[in-house]
């Protein structure tokens, strides 16, 4: 006798004459495919959403970070080398001068030079110039020619001269010892000065003095020279890029005599406004 039963309809009445049972594995009603479908889909179509959301959240952080953070920005000229040569990549500290922090002699900034090194209107504009300012902001190029990158020799309330006879640079009477940084074989001026920086402003000069228009350049036109320190955009920290060129960018030893000197009171106070 077999074991094998056949299994018997659940109501127990036979299928009525001519009319076919349909299959176990019978398809099922288009609205239920259609669910089905929708169903087997969703994984996947939540990996990509997921994917998207990633992508947008990153960019936003970057940008976030871009912004009020840090910033990369390329080195457009040879006029902080050796420090800083053509190309280089620095990473940018936005949060360095915030918070009651401020800016001290031997740093080296990056900063809008508009109304102190570029007359006001002469930044470039259009699409171009739009597309140039998207570029440095994420270290991808250099500047527009409206940002620049310098070392502070004098803040505000300090006495900067320089006579091309003795060629000593002095801040508040200190003379300035510069060779950690000054490009070697240049003097650290070809022309004299004699200048005091007002409250809230700089003096700013590059480390390869025969290949910088700084400062000194500017002496007659309408700022000076000088620029407010509104306009810094943040402290050049770090040398990212090439990686053989990786590198900090320390404040020179040479600036503490100055500041030691300035804060006994025999000369500017550092005054930031």
């Amino acid at each position: 006798m077999s074991t094998h039963e056949p299994i018997a309809d659940r109501d127990g009445s036979p299928a009525p004459e001519g009319v076919r049972t349909p299959s176990r594995s019978a398809a099922v009603s288009g609205e239920d495919a259609g669910n089905v479908a929708e169903a087997a889909d969703e994984p996947g179509g939540w990996r990509t959403r997921d994917l998207f959301l990633l992508v947008g959240a990153c960019l936003l952080i970057l940008v976030l970070v871009n912004v009020f953070v840090a910033q990369p920005f390329v080195v457009p000229s040879a006029s902080m080398e050796n420090a800083l040569r053509p190309g280089d990549r620095l990473v940018v500290d936005k949060l360095a001068y915030r918070f009651g922090g401020q800016v001290q002699r031997g740093d080296v900034v990056v900063f809008d030079g508009t109304g102190s090194f570029l007359p006001e209107g002469d930044e470039p504009s259009g699409i171009g110039a739009e597309l140039s300012k998207v570029g440095a902001s994420l270290g991808l190029a250099a500047s527009d020619g409206s940002v620049f990158v310098k070392r502070v020799i004098g803040v505000g309330g300090d006495r900067v001269t320089y006579h091309v006879g003795d060629q000593r640079l002095t801040v508040n009477g200190v003379p300035l010892t510069e060779s950690d940084y000054l490009f070697p074989g240049d003097a650290p001026s070809s022309v004299g000065f004699d200048i005091v920086v007002p409250p809230g402003e700089l003096w700013m000069m590059g480390d390869h003095r025969s290949d910088s228009r700084d400062s000194r350049d500017h002496l007659g036109d309408p700022g000076g020279g000088f620029v407010p320190t509104g306009k810094v955009i943040g402290r050049a920290d770090w040398v990212v890029f090439p990686v053989g060129h990786w590198t900090s960018l320390d404040r020179p030893a040479g600036f503490a005599a100055v500041a030691s000197a300035s804060a006994g009171g025999s000369g500017g106070h550092g005054d930031q406004g």
